[in-house]
């Protein structure tokens, strides 16, 4: 019998003084089985830094058609393409061909920097590809704040993000040209 999913809920109070992005939202999860609570704070964390009202989590693991986030205008072309962890080279160029914009939040320690070296390498021929490396100290904090109903205020400013629960607080520091240029 396959597994099913794992259902997360989570509010973010998202305050983004960069942008100017004072929102919040109500969003419904779906942790994929083989998904750990680090990658699904590492989704929350991109959703947070990209926010907008048309920013969708997709079924990025289950298919190579999908990324983990989205963001399509009103033709349905796509505007912004997240992946989060260390995507094949195939699937980058991919999204690469498809998206307007293409973020890849890397995670993971040794293992990350060695797929981030190989990505640099190749990243000079796709202008609109930005590859951000979250430290894994951050992504192990982050996974401590997971449950499956999460109320998460997010503040970000300069580069800098703090994500809390009330009770804990997790400081990343994000290079300030990741977040969206809308």
């Amino acid at each position: 019998m396959a597994l099913k999913s794992t259902i997360f809920k989570a509010d973010l109070q998202i305050s983004d003084l960069g942008r100017n992005y004072y929102h919040d939202h109500s969003l419904t999860i779906a942790r994929h089985p083989s998904e750990t609570d680090e990658r699904l704070m590492v989704r929350l964390l991109a959703f947070a830094l990209h926010a907008h009202e048309d920013l969708v989590f997709a079924n990025g693991m289950g298919t190579d058609d999908e990324p983990a986030l989205w963001q399509k205008d009103l033709t349905g072309a796509i505007e912004l393409w997240i992946e989060v962890g260390q995507p094949d080279e195939k699937r980058v160029r991919r999204a690469c061909g498809r998206a307007r914009q293409v973020v890849i939040y890397s995670y993971g320690g040794h293992g990350a920097d060695v797929w981030l070296d190989k990505m640099n390498n190749d990243r000079d021929r796709a202008r609109n590809l930005t590859v951000v490396s979250v430290p894994a100290s951050a992504t192990r904090a982050l996974a401590a704040l997971a449950q499956r109903s999460m109320k998460l205020q997010i503040t970000i400013q300069d580069g800098q993000v703090w994500m809390g629960d009330g009770k804990d607080t997790v400081h990343i520091e994000i290079p300030a040209a990741v977040v969206s240029q809308e």
